[in-house]
């Protein structure tokens, strides 16, 4: 009997949909290891986010808050995490920016093997098997780890968001570790966030990605179809490298990974590097002039068309049928 720690990831006084994911993860494990899971909720002003996290379905929330880790630091969250991870036989969160920063260092601290960006969960005679993607997704590894802890980072777009389980947890308050003193030297000096009125584009159901054919008309062309959808704006790296979209919206394999209900991309090849962060979207939606582009071959639908005169008229379209 082993147990899994949830590390959750929070914003604002809330769960960040990554923690989802991790969760279903967590519900797997611990059912092939005849375990239970726990989630620790760590931060400052956490709001109803340990509220949130007690709906599903953990054996209990571990919430560390305190106004020392107001601001994340991974040097000061790591020690917290490792000594709520006391006992259980893995730890796990999303690979996300926080994750990936995160999840190694709390490795480090608890001599375990680290297994990242994890698509699938193969478990064997009570053991673990990790399946991941490698070169941009176009082979898979299965790996295990050997140590008796293992920490793992899960891909968001492999694994379905949790639904609460209709019970709720308990939840308890854990001390906050200090961190040492040469964490203590690490100083937070700012975080410079894009503020915007689109939902965040790795927790949006509808995403609406342009490519570098868009060109200087990139948002607005983009811009009013993703408002009539209420979706967040993407964009491929060759449309950030060109300086058409910020480098904050690329997505892909050096960019974000997402999976929402419906994905579109207007005026997008598809690079496997842009497909490895995309492709595990419900529905792909797909407009692009040349009828051999590789999109085509993932996307659910495929218009071949001209995007100037397309996109402008669907969201006409979407305009008269919502009267």
């Amino acid at each position: 009997m082993a147990d899994v720690l949830v590390v959750a990831e929070a914003a604002d006084g809330k769960l960040k949909k990554t923690t989802h994911s991790a969760v279903t993860f967590a519900r797997q494990a611990a059912a092939a290891l005849g375990g239970t899971y726990s989630i620790l909720v760590i931060g400052d002003a956490l709001g109803d986010a340990a509220a949130e996290a007690a709906t599903l379905g953990a054996a209990k929330v571990l919430v560390a808050q305190a106004s020392s880790l107001k601001d994340y630091v991974a040097e000061r969250y790591v020690p917290t995490v490792a000594a709520a991870a006391k006992g259980a036989a893995v730890v796990v969160g999303t690979a996300s920016a926080y994750g990936k920063d995160l999840l190694p260092r709390v490795a480090a601290r608890l001599s375990a093997g680290f297994a990242s960006d994890i698509s699938e969960l193969l478990p064997e005679g009570g053991k673990l098997k990790y399946k991941r993607p490698m070169y941009a997704g176009n082979a898979y590894g299965i790996c295990t780890v050997s140590t008796p802890v293992q920490v793992v980072s899960v891909r968001q777009s492999a694994f379905a968001a949790a639904e609460p389980t209709g019970s709720t947890s308990p939840i308890e308050q854990v001390a906050v570790v200090p961190p040492s003193a040469a964490a203590e030297r690490v100083e937070f000096v700012s975080f410079d966030q894009v503020k915007s009125e689109r939902p965040e584009l790795t927790e949006a159901k509808v995403v609406v990605s342009g490519g570098r054919a868009l060109k200087e008309r990139f948002n607005e062309v983009l811009d009013p179809l993703a408002d009539v959808l209420g979706a967040a704006v993407g964009a491929s790296r060759a449309a950030c490298d060109a300086g058409y979209a910020a480098s904050d919206l690329q997505v892909g394999q050096t960019g974000k990974v997402v999976a929402p209900s419906l994905y579109i991309a207007v005026g997008i090849s598809g690079a496997i590097q842009h497909l490895a962060g995309m492709k595990g979207s419900k529905v792909i939606v797909a407009i692009n002039k040349d009828a051999d582009a590789p999109i085509f071959q993932v996307a659910d639908y495929g218009l071949v068309a001209d995007l100037f005169a397309t996109v402008p008229e669907l969201v006409k379209q979407i305009q008269a049928a919502r009267g």
